[in-house]
């Protein structure tokens, strides 16, 4: 079984704002809302792919619900813990302005809550995958996927991470299976600027010797660059489209990733199977279907 962790969910509300103006009021052109978190992106994409996934994490208030409710109804299986105080949070995006956000903090989640957390994830045995991937509240110390890592050591269990700076770091250590930093966050990892592919290898081994096994570096429009356990390098520029919506691109790519592992255990597959789902989310509207992800794979 794959499960997945976010711990910060939200409900995404995205609109456009022809020629937005500050201080001035501003009517949306259109709008839609979802169910958002880097882990809860993963667990949709994986269920476009046919891969069966249990989505974990927090949710609460009345935001919480809708979050809920909106991964069940995408056909995702949820087992979140509801917390007692605060609301999950609302982040909003403007369209029309490439990475333009506000992002909501999330509740605060009480030491107990964490426990019910890790007692769930003490079900996962040899063969299932955990994905932890995104933020977290201010409320949780920057070192819980360690704490997770180092509770679920010894069961041969495949350990993704998608995270920036100390929470990426502190797990190396315990030699997650994937790491899948974009090419911005490699460059403030280490202090350099990178912009070309040629250069993330590498930073990317640096990783590698500090004890992630795979590490997986996307780099928008550039591609991605692989480098894996076996010694391998793949890199490859990034499939001809036009960038509809980037939001969730990178998280698709590590769902696609580990679709391709688990179906060929071939890195070549995997490296693909990753470039053509996030590239099939960044030329759609939503979150990669199936289709969209072969019909890419297939001009690879």
């Amino acid at each position: 079984m794959i499960y997945t962790v976010t711990f910060n969910p939200s409900l995404d509300y995205i609109v456009s704002v022809p020629n937005f103006k500050v201080g001035q009021t501003n009517r949306t052109q259109t709008e839609e809302m979802l169910a958002g978190g880097k882990g809860v992106n993963v667990s949709f994409v994986l269920n476009h792919l046919g891969i069966e996934n249990t989505a974990l994490g927090f949710v609460a208030g009345f935001t919480g619900k809708e979050i809920r409710r909106r991964i069940e109804e995408e056909g995702v299986r949820s087992d979140f813990i509801t917390v007692k105080s605060g609301c999950s949070r609302i982040n909003f995006k403007l369209k029309n302005y490439d990475g333009t956000e506000v992002n909501g903090q999330g509740p605060a989640i009480l030491p107990e809550e964490v426990e019910q957390l890790l007692t769930k994830l003490d079900v996962l045995q040899r063969g299932d995958v955990l994905i932890l991937a995104g933020s977290i509240p201010g409320s949780i110390p920057d070192s819980i996927y360690k704490t997770i890592m180092e509770r679920l050591a010894q069961r041969d269990i495949l350990i993704s991470v998608d995270a920036t700076r100390d929470l990426l770091l502190n797990v190396l250590e315990n030699h997650p299976f994937l790491i899948k930093p974009n090419h911005h966050e490699l460059g403030e990892i280490f202090g350099v600027s990178i912009a070309e592919r040629s250069e993330v290898i590498p930073y990317a081994k640096r990783l590698q010797e500090m004890g992630a096994r795979n590490v997986l570096v996307s780099m928008g429009g550039k591609g991605a660059v692989l480098v894996a356990e076996d010694g391998s390098e793949y890199e490859m520029p990034a499939p001809q489209g036009k960038l509809v919506n980037a939001v969730g691109a990178g998280d698709s790519m590590v769902a696609g990733f580990i679709s391709g592992w688990l179906e060929k255990k071939d890195y070549a597959h995997a490296f693909k199977m990753g470039i053509s789902a996030g590239s099939a989310s960044a030329f759609s509207e939503g979150l990669a279907t199936k289709e969209e992800v072969m019909n890419i794979y297939k001009t690879l």
